[in-house]
Order: C-alpha cells, then sequence, then structure tokens
C-alpha cells in the first residue's frame, strides 16, 4: 500500500563509486597444547553460553517491564491506531504499483503477487509468494524486478524480515515457470537472455558477482569478481543506455567501477578507475563516451566529468559541469541526449538541464517551493525526450538558518510558544533527512504540533563537505548542533523544552543519545526506532559483519588511541550518569543485524539504573522503555498493520509524557 501523494509532472526537453628436540616430546607437547586449546574453546564457549543466557534473562525482565508499563499508553494507543487508519486510507493510491515497461508490456507487482500485461490485454500472473515456500516467511516481499532484454527470462529479489534476500529467475515463455532459486542473491542484472549477473549478500556484506548462464541447467553460478577489503560493498547496476553493467565496489569514501559489455558476458569486467583513498565516482555511459561524478575536483564536491570509453582513468577525465558553492546534488539522469541535474540550495529544489552534445547554455528549472523530495521514474525511458518525475513533502514548504532547520506548523507563530514539538535528526554517512511525505504526520499537525527537521552537519544536505564537517573526529559537531538548533527554535517561539520530544532512528542515536547526556533539560520526551548508542563497544569489535566498512564513518578506536579517546567522550553510552533524563521509547527488533538487541538491552538497564539513582536523591522518575519487537529487520515492520501499531504506540508516548490535552475526545 502506497503512502505517497504525488505532483506528477513532465517536462518536454529542449536541450539535450614452534620445534622440539625429540618425538617424544614432540608428541607430548602436541597432546598437551590440543588440551590446552579444547579447554581455551570450552572457556570461550563457556563465556558465549553465559552471556546469551544473561541477555534472555535480560530480554524476558525487559518484557516483563514492558507489560508493567503498558496499560498508561494501551487505551491511547488503541485510539491512535484508529486515527491513523482513516488519514492513511484517505491518502492510500488504489493503483497497481507499476514497475517498468517493454516493448508494449508492463510489469508489475500487486498484492504479493508479479503481473504482466499487453497494453490493451489483461494481466497475467507471472509469480506470486504464495508460490515460495521455501521462504517460510509470512511477511516476504518482492524488491527488486529484471526482465531480461528480449522478455524471455524474469528476476525477481523476495526479501523477508531477518534481512534475507533471495532471487528467483522466471522462464516466461509459454507459461511462467520459476528455473532458479538463489539464495542471498541482492543486487543482479541481465547482460543477455541467458546471462545473469548477481551479488550475494551474507551477514550485511556484499563481495562477490556472479555469472550465471541459463539455458543448460548442469551450468554452475561462476565467480567473475571478488573484492578483498572488508570495508568495501559491492552491488550492481545497468548504465542508462543498457549497453554495460557496472560492478560498484564502495567504502565509505572511496569507491571503484568495473564494466561489463552486457554484448560480451563471457569477457572480464574491466576497471574504469582504481581506488584511491577520499576519491568517490559514480560512471554512466553515453555514445562511447564515459561521464562520471566524482569528487575529483579541488572543491572535493561533486563534478561531472568524462572521458572516452577507451582511456578511462582520471588523467583523462574532463570537466562538463561543476555544482556551484551551497548546491548539493541529489541525482542526475541521462535522458536521450540530455543531462539532468538535480539539485537542492538551502532547502529549494531545482533541475539543471544541458544537452550532452553542447554542454552550454543550462537551462535552470525551479521546482515548487514547497517540494522537499524528489523520485524520478523507477524505469525511465533512455531514448524519450521526457522526464517523469514525482514530488512530495512531508506537509508544507521549507525554511532555512545557517544549520538549516525545516519546520511545519498550522499555527501562527504568536501562538506556538506552549504548542508539542518534534524535532527529527540523523546527521550521519552524508544521507539526507527522510522528506517524503507521511500521512501520520497530518495527524500530528491537526493536533496542533510544530514538526522540525534538523538538518546537522554528518548529513548530506549541504553536499560532500557537510558530510565531512561531521564524521571521524568531528562526530560531536552533529550533537553540537543539534542542541543550538533546538534552543534556537525555543528562543524564536517554537514551543518550550517541556513540551519538545526528539526522534530518530539507527545513526541518529548517536545524537540524540549524545544530547540526553549533555542537555536533557531541552527536551521532555524522545522516541528511538532500532538506535545506535554504544558506538565504542561496537568499534572495538572486529567479529561484528559491519565494523570495519564503518571505520571511515566513526574512526578506528582499536588501532588509534586517539579515536578510542574521542568516541569514549561523546558515546551516548559511555557518558550516560545519575541525572533527570527526559522520558525515553526505545523500539528494538530481536533480527536486526545492525544494531543488536544485546547492546540496547545494556544501555536500557544502564540509562534505567541512572534515572533510579537520580531518583533518589532528586525527585520523580522518567519512564525508560525499551519495546522489543519479535522478528522485523533494522527497518522495523513490513506488515502495514504492524507499521500503523507501531506508529500509535509511539503517539501514544509522546502524548503521555507531554501531558497533552486532547480535550476529552481521547478514550
Amino acid at each position: 500500500m502506497h503512502r505517497v501523494v504525488i505532483l506528477f509532472q513532465k517536462i518536454k526537453l529542449g536541450f539535450q563509486p614452534r620445534c622440539f628436540s625429540t618425538a617424544e616430546t614432540l608428541s607430548n607437547s602436541w597432546a598437551f597444547h590440543r588440551f590446552a586449546k579444547s579447554c581455551k574453546h570450552l572457556e570461550k564457549g563457556k563465556r558465549n553460553l553465559c552471556q546469551t543466557l544473561n541477555n534472555q534473562e535480560l530480554v524476558q525482565a525487559e518484557l516483563r517491564y514492558y507489560k508493567s508499563k503498558s496499560p498508561k499508553y494501551c487505551k491511547l494507543e488503541g485510539w491512535f491506531k484508529k486515527r491513523l487508519e482513516t488519514i492513511c486510507d484517505r491518502y492510500a493510491s488504489s493503483n497497481n504499483s507499476f514497475v517498468m515497461a517493454m516493448n508494449g508490456i508492463e510489469y508489475f507487482e500487486d498484492d504479493g503477487c508479479i503481473y504482466r500485461k499487453l497494453q490493451k490485454g489483461s494481466p497475467e500472473l507471472v509469480l506470486c509468494l504464495d508460490q515460495l515456500q521455501l521462504l517460510q516467511s509470512n511477511d516476504a516481499q518482492f524488491q527488486r524486478i529484471r526482465v531480461s532484454p528480449d522478455q524471455k527470462y524474469l528476476a525477481s529479489s523476495v526479501r523477508t524480515p531477518s534481512d534475507e534476500s533471495t532471487c528467483v529467475v522466471v522462464k516466461l515463455d509459454p507459461k511462467p515457470l520459476v528455473v532458479h532459486v538463489l539464495p542471498r542473491a541482492f543486487s543482479f542484472e541481465w547482460a543477455t537472455d541467458n546471462s545473469l549477473f548477481y551479488t550475494i549478500l551474507e551477514k550485511l556484506q556484499s563481495h562477490e558477482v556472479y555469472r550465471l548462464l541459463l539455458g543448460d541447467p548442469r551450468t554452475a553460478s561462476e565467480m567473475v569478481y571478488k573484492e578483498n577489503d572488508t570495508r568495501f560493498f559491492v552491488e550492481l547496476t545497468c548504465t542508462k543506455d543498457g549497453n554495460f553493467i557496472t560492478i560498484n565496489s564502495n567504502s565509505k569514501t572511496s569507491s571503484e567501477v568495473w564494466l561489463i559489455d552486457r554484448m560480451h558476458p563471457l569477457e572480464a569486467p574491466k576497471v574504469v578507475q582504481e581506488r584511491l583513498p577520499e576519491l568517490i565516482y559514480h560512471v554512466e555511459h553515453w555514445k562511447k563516451q564515459l561521464y562520471i561524478l566524482t569528487n575529483f575536483a579541488a572543491t572535493k564536491d561533486y563534478e561531472l566529468m568524462k572521458t572516452h570509453i577507451s582511456s578511462s582513468g582520471m588523467q583523462n577525465w574532463k570537466t562538463v559541469y561543476a555544482i556551484k558553492e551551497n548546491h548539493k546534488l541529489i541525482d542526475m539522469e541521462l535522458v536521450n541526449d540530455n543531462c539532468i541535474m538535480i539539485l537542492k540550495c538551502y532547502g529549494r529544489l531545482s533541475l539543471n538541464v544541458f544537452s550532452l552534445k553542447q554542454p552550454e547554455p543550462v537551462k535552470s528549472i525551479q521546482l515548487p517551493s514547497w517540494a522537499c523530495a524528489i523520485e524520478c521514474e523507477a524505469y525511465l525511458r533512455h531514448k524519450s525526450d521526457v522526464f517523469c518525475f514525482q514530488l512530495s513533502s512531508p506537509v508544507q514548504p521549507p525554511d532555512g538558518i545557517l544549520v538549516p532547520i525545516t519546520v511545519f506548523h498550522k499555527t501562527t507563530l504568536n501562538e506556538m510558544n506552549d504548542k508539542p514539538l518534534l524535532v527529527h535528526v540523523y546527521g550521519a554517512y552524508g544521507m539526507d533527512l527522510n522528506f517524503d511525505f507521511k500521512p501520520e504526520q497530518m495527524l500530528l499537525l491537526k493536533d496542533g504540533w510544530i514538526l522540525a527537521y534538523c538538518h546537522v552537519r554528518g548529513g548530506g544536505e549541504l553536499g560532500l563537505s557537510w558530510h565531512r564537517a561531521g564524521r571521524l573526529d568531528k562526530k560531536h559537531i552533529g550533537i553540537d548542533d543539534l542542541q543550538v538548533c533546538l534552543c534556537h527554535l525555543h528562543t524564536m517561539g517554537y514551543s518550550n523544552p517541556r513540551r519538545t520530544a526528539l526522534k530518530a532512528g539507527s545513526a541518529g542515536g548517536v545524537l540524540v543519545g549524545g544530547l540526553c547526556n549533555a542537555s536533557p533539560e531541552l527536551i521532555r520526551a524522545v522516541v528511538l526506532r532500532a538506535p545506535f548508542l554504544d558506538v565504542l563497544d561496537t568499534m572495538l569489535d572486529p567479529s561484528l559483519p559491519l565494523t570495519q566498512e564503518e571505520q571511515e564513518e566513526w574512526g578506528n578506536p582499536l588501532n588509534d588511541q586517539r579515536f578510542f579517546k574521542y568516541i569514549q567522550a561523546y558515546c551516548p553510552y559511555q557518558n550516560i550518569k545519575p541525572q533527570n533524563y527526559p522520558s525515553i521509547l526505545i523500539t528494538a527488533y530481536r533480527d536486526d543485524q545492525r544494531v543488536l538487541l544485546s547492546g540496547l538491552l545494556k544501555y536500557t538497564t544502564k540509562l534505567r539504573n541512572a534515572v533510579a539513582t537520580n531518583y533518589i536523591t532528586m525527585g520523580e522518575p522518567q519512564s525508560i522503555i525499551l519495546d522489543i519487537q519479535p522478528g522485523d529487520d533494522h527497518y522495523g515492520p513490513t506488515n502495514w498493520e504492524q507499521s500503523l501499531q507501531e506508529i500509535a504506540r509511539h503517539y501514544a508516548f509522546l502524548y503521555k509524557e507531554l501531558k497533552l490535552d486532547l480535550g476529552g475526545t481521547h478514550p
């Protein structure tokens, strides 16, 4: 079910990243060492078992604690769920989930099934989740769909709540038939009708590319690329013109791209430019020219460069288009002979369009001031002269300051001092805050809430330099920015601390947890969803799947004492102390492989102990609740009802803890 309201626009284009001395001694020594090794393994196993048992006890304790506290919110939660159902139904689209069109045939997904349809025909079932009993999951979802060039085969990935992905290959004619199932396949692209390239995702890491030749059932997949650096993640895409498959090996700060000629799938991949520290680049192709988005230029922000495909090294790159200062590149599209740069400057979206044949002049198109997010049509027709996209906004136009803050409200400014304020923040990995439309936000606005989005350093709202200013040994800056934003909002008359709540998830938990330690007086309540709160212990454990990959964002405290001390100084878990914290609701998922439940159990226990200590000396304690949800991965429930129930639970918590008066309209 869709939860997006869009403005669909079409623009007609006018322009075109040891030795002993005797055998007896050796034998006895070998036996001793084998015994010692066995003891070591036994001791390690005992420690792991004790830790597992301890975690299980903590989980059961938290479940009992949650059950004892939930009656406070239960009736309100049910009331909110009914309101959410009403408002979400109002904005829900009844259309099929359109996927793609090829030579007059449309492919789309609807209610757990993939269909194909001639423009004037009836839909034909291609694949249904109910057919795939091997998945053993009731909440699986189709994700990626790719059709082979001559529509002989269709490949689709199916994702389960445990974050596992399986690729299912269907032979389309004469009757759709599943011919291959590729466990753990993550990204995939067709070269020819009989050759499929795909990557494998295991323990959140993707390092290998395989080629599957169809037609002969005896043919096994063959590895064609292997990434040996655990900091890098490998994914496949296809160039817009359909000529090449790109193997994209990216770390947090550098990249390397290899090309596979789709017409010659048996040839070895060719590297575009070998990786260099801090060099990021992404590749497109048009008429034997490689168009490269890269931070190679002196400014270290993105530029569009090009080179002939026969001389792809960076020494041959020439600038085609440079991003202006204070402009952030959102995306780039090649359509026919045109390049479209999607940009944002201080919250305002625009399109810059120019011909690839003649980059000058550039036509600039300002998008509506209320538009905060843009999404291009999933499968743009490369040879079309029409560019289709969707615009959305949480509710209304953005506003900004030096550290940009976007604020939405319905109440006039002179009446907002006592209105509830919900602040969103993320500030990591160079990623922007999510500005997609969410119907549940309309409920808050109707009840008089102010919604604020703080675009702190470490995020990507103002380009690559904005990210660099808030990563590694500058991570504390994001916490400082958030504190300044809250103070500024209150000074400007947007609510007050006793009516202020914070909402964040994943890496955004670092900033919110840091602020709760440093300035808890600024906020009354916090809702966190799968939050990252124990940076130091996580980055000290190389056995975790993402630790090495994450070093370019957080630093390496294992090998660098400077980073150990620095992370220790801001890490939310490390800096918990007895004081008057805001009320905090943490939602955790048992199957989350990115933010482990064990870390959140540890954080909650320490925080609740600190609050209890403060309560003995200072007064009434705040609510510290860990809501442990069964199953689900880092991104939460995929089931619509469960998703609504979670939002209702969060809203019930916020309204209770902020002591909001609903005028007797609720139970």
